[in-house]
């Protein structure tokens, strides 16, 4: 992909830069030896008649500069480096395109939907009085019901970037039923993390009255991790040289910040992911190849505006699939609401169109399937849902 291509590039500058300074940090490292060197020998000499001649200390630092030479040491990483730089802007400019208006099809939008949107993500990202304005402005009072709950979120988890978990606990027990609904084992985490902290910073005693206030009613269920953590009693204040000691690797903050952000937003019906966020993302990985596609349909604006599939493929991460796609294996195209999957009697799928192209538009003649020797009749053909 394009995107590829120019990250590539720009990976080739950063490396030839990196070596280019490197070198030259060496050699002015090695120029400094050498002068302080000449200057130690100066300040040395014994202010006598047979003191060395300063001209010959000199002269014999000029030899040492002249033989290091580096200027002809610089000059082939740094012509490396012109090279790359001279060739970076040439790839951005055959990527640039400054008219991204030619990918754009009028689409009729729901701005009621694509205003809730908007401030959905402005109240996840935490710009409350950004959003507030927004929903002013736009009369979108409704959306400002997500105002209180993302707010909830917001101070959780800043709460616990700073090692509180006291938020995120009371939360996690007001919503107990719900995230063991989900299947999650969040509140048993948290306690986990809590219990680690305690015993960290406060010693055994207190560890031990908060196992048997909060982590004994997950005992029967949560038996090996019970133990576990009771183990590590007996390492108080060495737990970092203990057989335990992966209890108190950051990444445990980091995973269950990300886990209490996930189970809040399902437990509000929205989206881990804002929205806005993932469809800017894709759009930006897709644009390249709508830009290359209208340069080819120039002069068919209509055909493009009427347009319900695009003809080429836009290939995306799978991070932006969110749904299985069929593709018809005779037919070659994607199925579509018009052009659904259909299931035949053996087992094999095909798109309606193939099938009607098949049985010549017959629906009580029978017609081979082209993928094993059965006879398959059109009423026996059930469709296919994605």
């Amino acid at each position: 992909m394009e995107l590829n291509t120019t990250k590539d590039a720009f990976d080739r500058v950063t490396k030839k830069q990196k070596l280019s300074t490197t070198k030259s940090q060496e050699l002015i490292e090695l120029l400094g030896q050498e002068i302080e060197n000449a200057l130690s020998k100066l300040q040395s000499s014994p202010d006598t008649t047979s003191q060395p001649d300063h001209n010959v200390i000199l002269s014999e630092l000029k030899s040492k500069l002249s033989e290091i030479a580096p200027l002809s040491q610089m000059e082939g990483t740094q012509k490396e480096l012109n090279i790359a730089l001279s060739k970076y802007p040439k790839i951005l400019e055959k990527l640039f395109n400054p008219d991204i208006a030619k990918a754009y099809r009028s689409v009729d939008f729901d701005t009621h939907t694509i205003n809730q949107i908007i401030a959905n993500h402005f109240y996840r990202e935490g710009m409350f009085d950004l959003c507030d304005c927004f929903v002013n402005e736009a009369k979108e009072t409704e959306a400002a019901t997500m105002r209180t709950p993302f707010m909830e979120m917001y101070e959780i988890l800043n709460a616990m970037k700073s090692r509180d978990l006291k938020p995120a606990l009371t939360w996690a027990a007001a919503n107990r039923d719900k995230l063991k609904q989900n299947g999650s084992h969040l509140d048993l985490k948290l306690h986990r993390l809590q219990f680690v902290e305690i015993l960290q910073t406060r010693g055994r005693d207190e560890a031990l009255n908060y196992a048997k206030t909060f982590l004994v009613p997950f005992a029967l269920d949560h038996m090996a991790e019970f133990q576990k953590l009771m183990a590590c009693l007996l390492w108080a204040g060495r737990l970092d040289i203990s057989p335990y000691a992966d209890l108190l690797l950051p990444t445990h903050w980091d995973d269950l910040i990300e886990e209490v952000n996930r189970q809040f937003c399902n437990i509000l019906g929205q989206p881990f992911q804002s929205p806005l966020s993932v469809t800017v993302a894709a759009g930006v990985q897709g644009l390249p190849t709508l830009l290359k596609l209208m340069n080819v349909m120039m002069g068919k604006k209509q055909e493009w505006q009427s347009m319900k599939q695009l003809p080429v493929p836009v290939d995306l991460d799978t991070e932006f699939q969110f749904h299985s796609v069929f593709v018809c294996p005779v037919s070659r195209e994607q199925a579509s609401e018009e052009n659904p999957p259909m299931l035949l009697s053996c087992g094999h799928v095909l798109c309606k169109q193939s099938i009607t192209k098949l049985s010549k538009n017959n629906s009580t003649r029978p017609f081979k399937c082209p993928y094993c020797p059965s006879e398959v009749e059109v009423s026996k053909c059930r469709q296919l849902y994605l």
